[in-house]
Parts: C-alpha cells; sequence; structure tokens
C-alpha cells in the first residue's frame, strides 16, 4: 500500500501529512516544553522516567532518575501542565540510573523502585496512597552497581516482582505480597556475571510468558523462561552474534513486520568498550524466539552513540517505527538530534529525522510515548542527561 508522506515544519511544531488511499490524516507534535513544564528544573542529568498515575487522580505524572542529584517528580494537572512536586519523594542524592513501578505492597496504590549505580543503593519508595511516598529501601536484600530496573510478576502469584541489572550477578526478588522481597537470584537465574546496562521482558517464543533481553557491554543474552519465573540462558542457539565488539545500552521489542511475533532492536554505543560497533542492531524473529540478523537490509546506517531507543508508531500509520536518544559529543557532551527512523509496515525503515525540529537536540537517555493531556493522542517526554528534557503534544485531525 503506497504511503505519501508530506512533511512541514510549522512555528516550533512538527507536523506530518499523509494519505492512504483516500482516508487523509494529520499528525503534527508541538513543543511545549516552555509553557507545560518546570523546564529550568529539567536541566540536570535525566537518565530514565517513570511514567505513571502516582497521585491517583486519573492522569500521568512524570518520575525522573536524576543522576547524582534528588531525583524530581512532576505531578500532572490533567492537561499535561506539570509542576515540580519532588517534596512528595524522599530527596536524596543517589547514581539514580533506571525506574520501576508497581503496587508492591498491595494496597491499591503504586510505588517506586528507583536502582543506582556508582553508590549502589536501590530506593524503594512506598505510596501512603496520598501520593506521597516514604522510603521502604531496606525491603530490598540486595545491592549492586545497577543499571535497570523491571518489574512484573514473574512467579504468576499475583504480586509484582523485581530483576535489576548490574554490573556483576544480576538480581530477581520475588514479592511475598506485602512488598517484602526474598532474594531468589541463583535458582532462578544461576550464576553469570555481565555488564548489564538493560534488562527487557517479553514473550519472544510465544509460550505465553515472560523472557528476559539482557544488554550488555559484551555479548547480549537471550534468557528464556522455563516456567513460573526460572530461566535458562539459551544465547547461544537463538541470538546471532556479531564479530564486531557490541556495547548495548538499550533493547526494545516490537513486532516490526506484523507477523504476530515480537522482533528485536538493540540501541548500540561506543562508550566503554573500545572498537564496540555503534550502529544499532535489528533481529527478526521466526515465530520461536530465534533470531535472524537483518540490520543490513532493514535498517538505515548509523554511527550514533544510541542510549535510548524506542519503538512507538510517531506517523500514526499502525506500525512501529524507531525513535533513538543520541549522545554523540566528545566525553558525551554536546547535543545531538534525536534520529527517527519510519517502518514501511514490513520491518524495513527509512531515515526520517527531520521529521524532529532540529531544536529537539539533547543528549538522549529515554524516550517515552504517552497520552499526558488527555486528548487521546499519544506524545513525546524525552530524557537528556545534561541538557534539556522535552515534551512534545501530538495531534491528529
Amino acid at each position: 500500500m503506497k504511503k505519501l508522506l508530506t512533511l512541514s515544519l510549522i512555528v516550533g511544531s512538527l507536523q506530518l501529512s499523509y494519505s492512504q488511499n483516500t482516508q487523509t490524516a494529520t499528525t503534527f507534535y508541538k513543543n511545549v516544553t516552555f509553557t507545560h513544564l518546570p523546564y529550568q528544573d529539567l536541566q540536570r542529568l535525566s537518565m530514565d522516567a517513570g511514567i505513571a498515575d502516582l497521585d491517583g487522580d486519573g492522569d500521568l505524572d512524570i518520575l525522573i532518575a536524576n543522576e547524582h542529584r534528588p531525583n524530581i517528580l512532576l505531578i500532572n494537572d490533567g492537561k499535561g501542565n506539570f509542576s515540580n512536586e519532588s517534596n512528595r519523594i524522599p530527596q536524596v542524592r543517589h547514581d539514580s540510573e533506571d525506574i520501576g513501578i508497581a503496587d508492591f505492597d498491595g494496597d491499591g496504590d503504586l510505588d517506586i523502585i528507583v536502582v543506582s549505580e556508582d553508590d549502589k543503593t536501590n530506593e524503594l519508595y512506598l505510596n501512603k496512597s496520598d501520593g506521597t511516598f516514604t522510603d521502604g529501601g531496606s525491603r530490598i536484600p540486595v545491592t549492586g552497581t545497577s543499571n535497570s530496573v523491571v518489574v512484573f510478576d514473574i512467579n504468576e502469584d499475583g504480586s509484582p516482582d523485581i530483576l535489576i541489572g548490574n554490573n556483576g550477578q544480576n538480581n530477581i526478588l520475588i514479592n511475598d505480597g506485602k512488598g517484602n522481597f526474598t532474594d531468589e537470584t541463583n535458582k532462578r537465574f544461576g550464576d553469570y556475571i555481565d555488564v548489564t546496562q538493560d534488562l527487557t521482558l517479553a514473550d519472544i517464543d510465544n509460550d505465553g510468558d515472560q523472557d528476559l533481553l539482557v544488554g550488555n557491554e559484551g555479548e547480549n543474552r537471550i534468557l528464556i523462561n522455563t516456567g513460573k519465573g526460572f530461566f535458562k540462558d539459551e544465547s547461544s542457539n537463538r541470538l546471532p552474534y556479531r564479530t564486531e565488539s557490541e556495547e548495548t545500552r538499550e533493547v526494545d521489542v516490537a513486532d516490526i513486520d506484523g507477523d504476530g511475533d515480537l522482533d528485536i532492536l538493540y540501541g548500540n554505543v561506543e562508550a566503554f568498550v573500545p572498537g564496540a560497533l555503534r550502529q544499532n542492531r535489528l533481529l527478526l524473529n521466526d515465530g520461536k524466539g530465534f533470531f535472524t540478523d537483518i540490520t543490513t537490509t532493514h535498517l538505515p546506517k548509523d554511527n550514533n552513540r544510541c542510549f535510548g531507543v524506542a519503538f512507538l508508531d510517531i506517523d500514526g500509520d499502525g506500525d512501529s517505527d524507531i525513535v533513538t536518544g543520541n549522545t554523540n559529543g566528545a566525553r558525551f557532551g554536546g547535543n545531538s538530534p534525536f534520529s527517527v527512523y519510519l517502518n514501511n509496515g514490513k520491518g524495513k525503515f527509512t531515515d526520517n529525522t527531520n521529521i524532529l525540529p532540529k531544536s529537539i537536540e539533547g543528549r538522549g537517555f529515554d524516550i517515552d510515548f504517552a497520552d499526558f493531556n488527555g486528548d487521546g493522542i499519544k506524545d513525546l517526554f524525552l530524557s537528556n542527561r545534561g541538557s534539556q528534557d522535552f515534551l512534545l503534544f501530538g495531534k491528529k485531525y
């Protein structure tokens, strides 16, 4: 099906018009950073954003993991106007890296875990049911040099558990249903040492449970869930490795070709692994969780350091496109454009970075796609380490 794309940039907004057969739609993203965010507070060291209704009023709030500074909590007024209400969470300085949000203690509201790297402090914040939080960090029985966290009911007992990616042994913590956690790492993961930057849960083998994709500085892993959160390393059989070094910062999954299974995108950098190939990598699933590398034929060449990657339907045509956050300056300085790759519907991507205004530059570490202003259209929140975070509203007519 042929798709005609017409691009126009209107007064600091992004407008993307396209026609598909006789149906026409228009989507544009308007930069509302300086009208809807306390933007001067968001020129910090944003590593990750957690998006959830943290105060229970029906709209999406934003929690920012702030490296070596107190974390930032932005409360939504329902129309996408955010106020800095960080006093709702403990204001302590940690090397905060990644966020997980779930009702850990089973009281009906959302709690928070933030994992930290250099100071090895995992922060657990329990919601007092009014959108203010108290420190529950003593419930986390492990410490580590941590870069990633995911939360999910991995043992299928009705309570969310915690998986942590470390420089060292990764962890799996089982919830008793009341927000108390037991370290069951050895019997569920086994012993292995990685420098892990990202963990992603996905049912890649279509058997109904969540498998684990591990993005490392070095060889990545695929851990297959053998049932109720016990994992087996099947990387060598399922994952084609590169001959060059690979340093993966983030892993995401989507059904890029519409065949009903989940494919993999690795966001790659050259930061701590000398000579690592920066080119991102795209892997196609055969339906049973075995992958073929289609990077050279389906993904544009790039030499970016992609610290953040996300699958999202940025042009509203029903398939998964790619946005990457790039940090290309010397010693991670300077600002770089975000990259946009549009899907042709069959999993082949073309570079359409000019979709985003040139003013949207930073040191991109996280990309979130959600409806912040309640109009039914998804918006973009872009987290930048050491530069301005951005909020872009999407509109469709």
